[in-house]
């Protein structure tokens, strides 16, 4: 018989505790430690694939060239590298609401129509509920099972008895193990299920999809160890009041964590957005003062985006610093430089910057158009229409190079803009551009009079 004691971990970090302590030392985090039970395994026990074998060589490995199998969705195949891997374990998480379940069923009901065997295992909602749904995205798979369960022992038999070629768990907090006699959703009851799963998957190269809930602060609920154990771990990602989704991978074992999918949120599901610059731009304002179009990169994709700013003066001494879809402190940052190097008076003023549709812009070559979009403001005078902006800004006011130059220039090429404001560094790897008239500078003050 195992024997068990209660210890507390760290679901962040995985630091282990004799007694419950508000904040854990080891990751400086609050609120993160949680009670658990420690099971010690028996010396003599079961593999976590079924087969005990023997070592061997690597190179004697057979199957190092696995098939993929399609979703039949194209972005979720593009994020994924390619499509699903037999044997698979991957983690779906995402904010409540956000469409997680919906884009599954919606690949359970496409590769059931190509002849797979889907089993959905359901641990929050009734059949009838998921069948709802399911009809209203149109599904109409004849080899899609679907049952409510929470308990892994059972489930363990019902995927013995249907062997299916994809299994979906929704979600993994609401499994329990008998094994362990703590809730389900707690540190060791998701160690010990995601175990189970991943001996399923890769002892019968079943391909599996886990569905996780995610924390206040946007992280996947539970430990850490739950996003090593996987092999692949996607986040669906958007804003309330939107309908755009971001679908990114953040751990892929068979593929590019660079890549992104992109989706529009509809009355019958969710839909592939196969041009999302053209869907970002669909509703700019053509004359509006600090508005710009920039150049943006996601994984190996461009895309172009609006990005708004507005300054106002304000009614209080200091201004204050509103930034939605970019980060406040490189706003700030923007400002300081845009007043010392280029001697406009920001600092004194509310700013309010805004990347339209909900995306999110990390990268820092959005600088320079937001200093575009902010000088815009500032002077009332808007920007060509046409024009592209796109280089990193430093603290001495020059414009860097980026990378992936030639990707955004082709992109607005494409879409029929004529004019791209550029890091004169990127020139030479760009190149002429037939239809494309490219302004390279080198300093924030160039930049502010080739567009004034």
């Amino acid at each position: 018989m195992a024997k068990k004691k209660t210890r507390y971990v760290c679901r962040d970090c995985g630091h282990v505790y004799a007694k419950w302590a508000g904040r854990c030392t080891a990751c400086d985090q609050w609120g993160c430690i949680e009670e658990d039970l420690e099971v010690t395994p028996p010396k003599v026990g079961a593999t976590t694939f079924g087969v005990a074998e023997p070592p061997k060589l690597l190179k004697d490995v057979e199957g190092a060239d696995v098939s993929r199998n399609s979703t039949g969705i194209g972005e979720l195949d593009r994020v994924l590298g390619g499509g699903l891997v037999p044997g698979g374990l991957v983690l779906v998480g995402g904010d409540p609401g956000i469409g997680k379940s919906t884009l599954l069923l919606q690949a359970c009901d496409l590769a059931s129509r190509s002849g797979a065997k889907v089993l959905y295992v359901t641990g929050e909602e009734s059949p009838r509920q998921t069948k709802m749904r399911f009809d209203r995205i149109g599904g109409a798979g004849d080899t899609m099972w679907i049952v409510a369960e929470t308990a892994m022992a059972r489930i363990e038999k019902f995927v013995d008895d249907l062997k299916p070629d994809l299994l979906v768990i929704d979600s993994v907090q609401t499994i329990y193990s008998t094994d362990v006699e703590s809730a389900p959703g707690s540190v060791s009851q998701l160690r010990a299920v995601t175990a189970k799963l991943m001996g399923l998957a890769k002892g019968r190269e079943i391909a599996t999809f886990l569905v996780g809930h995610v924390t206040k602060e946007g992280a996947l609920a539970g430990p850490r160890m739950l996003e090593h154990m996987v092999d692949t771990v996607l986040y669906l990602q958007g804003q309330r009041g939107h309908s755009f989704r971001i679908l990114r991978a953040v751990k892929n074992r068979f593929g590019s964590t660079d890549e992104i999918g992109a989706f529009e949120m509809a009355s019958d599901g969710l839909k592939e957005v196969l041009n999302p610059s053209a869907f970002f731009l669909a509703e700019r304002a053509a004359g509006s003062s600090g508005s710009v179009v920039a150049a943006s990169f996601e994984g190996t994709r461009p895309l172009l985006v609006e990005l708004q700013a507005l300054v106002s003066p304000t009614n209080y001494g200091n201004g204050r610093r509103t930034a939605i879809g970019v980060d406040g402190n490189r706003v700030a940052l923007l400002i300081a430089v845009l007043e010392k190097k280029a001697g406009l008076d920001v600092g004194a003023s509310d700013v309010f910057v805004n990347v339209a549709g909900g995306l999110r812009l990390e990268e820092p070559a959005a600088d320079l158009a937001m200093v575009a979009a902010l000088a815009s403001s500032h002077l009332d005078r808007a920007l060509d229409a046409n024009t592209v902006v796109f280089g990193e800004i430093g603290l001495g006011g020059e414009v860097r190079a980026v990378v992936g130059a030639a990707s955004r220039v082709a992109e607005a090429r494409q879409l029929g803009f004529q004019q791209i404001i550029l890091p004169e560094g990127n020139l030479g790897e760009v190149g002429p551009a037939e239809g494309v008239k490219l302004l390279g500078v080198s300093t924030i003050t160039q930049a502010l009079d080739a567009l004034f």
